[in-house]
């Protein structure tokens, strides 16, 4: 009799046994790669430009235990750099993993936190092409992900808007801020009083689709600037807008980014049943909790006014919200916005970093 397989819960904690690991939830071979895991380099086959992201993923700081199944850990893992490259209009190819791995994580563990990064690499059809392996105190979660330009078009970006231009937004705002608010409060017992809000952010949702779509839009006209949104329109509209960080710093030094402001129009009817619930509930304005809100992975771009009829027809969840003014400053629905302020790891009095503003 041939004996069983072992069972992962009896599979040896060692590197080649995590290895091991996760050869059974990742192919070893993919269409991008000439050369995939298990030598020093992966060797990519780039055929277009590519585009590059890579965001750190670390407990306490982007998630906790208490309420993160390891399957939500390593879809949301995936799932925020992805939608980087949807925010550039790239088709996702692959990424690298880097994992620093504290005493308690166990093969179990690790089959589960790779299953459910496996299902969302599959569904992108995204290949892992290799990474690193470390103890770590704490677990410490790095993905670098790449993809390809859309043909025909290019990649998009921050910067561009024109006064007059139409502000839009891909995706549910401020639905993962009431999941987090919720999910810090009760724990995952949330999951059953607010399961849209949880499961916003627990598991976002990349809008690669939308982000291909809005890429080829722009091939025959002036393509729209576009990012996605994970710290709140509040924080990302004056970096689409190029009014802070790095493009504010171009500008300094000769790169114009024409005194720009916004009028946003953010009725209550756009918000969804759960954020709207929640504000109710707990005596706050919905529309500032939809501003506020960070981490919903939604896209946030500008286009010319009369691309809007094809982009609203073409991409499911594309909604209008304002205009790109000359004025400088930002309101929404004729309100001055500076009293509100979204989230900043380093600004924030909490180490562990939660938006619970």
């Amino acid at each position: 009799m041939v004996p069983a397989p072992p069972s992962p819960s009896a599979s040896p904690f060692s590197e080649d046994g995590i290895l091991a690991c996760l050869a059974r939830h990742f192919p070893q071979t993919h269409a991008s790669l000439l050369l995939g895991r298990g030598d020093d380099c992966a060797v990519l086959k780039a055929g277009r430009p590519l585009c590059v992201s890579s965001d750190l993923f670390l407990e306490d700081i982007h998630f906790r235990r208490s309420y993160f199944s390891p399957e939500d850990m390593g879809h949301k893992a995936l799932a925020v750099n992805v939608s980087d490259l949807a925010a550039c209009g790239s088709r996702p190819l692959g990424f690298t993993l880097c994992l620093g791995l504290p005493d308690w994580v166990d093969m179990a563990w690790l089959e589960a936190f790779f299953s459910g990064m496996a299902a969302l690499a599959g569904q992108q059809r995204m290949a892992l092409a290799g990474g690193d392996l470390s103890r770590c105190r704490q677990l410490h979660i790095c993905v670098t992900v790449w993809g390809e330009t859309a043909e025909p078009g290019g990649f998009l970006a921050r910067g561009g808007s024109m006064p007059g231009d139409s502000l839009f937004v891909v995706g549910r705002v401020g639905l993962a801020r009431v999941g987090l608010h919720m999910l810090e409060a009760c724990g995952r017992d949330a999951l059953r009083d607010w399961p849209e809000a949880c499961a916003a952010h627990l598991r976002p949702e990349p809008q690669v689709d939308a982000g291909l779509m809005l890429a080829r839009a722009g091939y025959n006209a002036r393509p729209p600037a576009l990012m996605d949104l994970s710290d709140g329109i509040i924080r990302d509209l004056p970096r689409l807008l190029g009014l802070s960080g790095e493009l504010r710093a171009g500008a300094e030094k000769g790169r114009d980014n024409h005194g720009l402001g916004a009028a946003i129009l953010l009725p209550q009817g756009l918000l969804h049943a759960e954020v709207l619930r929640y504000a109710r509930e707990q005596g706050k304005n919905p529309v500032h909790e939809a501003l506020l809100g960070g981490e919903d992975y939604a896209l946030l771009g500008s286009c010319a006014p009369d691309m809007l009829p094809s982009l609203h027809a073409a991409i499911p969840g594309f909604c209008s919200i304002g205009t790109v003014t000359a004025g400088g400053g930002i309101t929404c629905n004729n309100e001055p916005l500076d009293c509100l302020h979204g989230f900043d790891h380093f600004e924030s009095d909490d180490p562990k970093g939660v938006e619970a503003d």
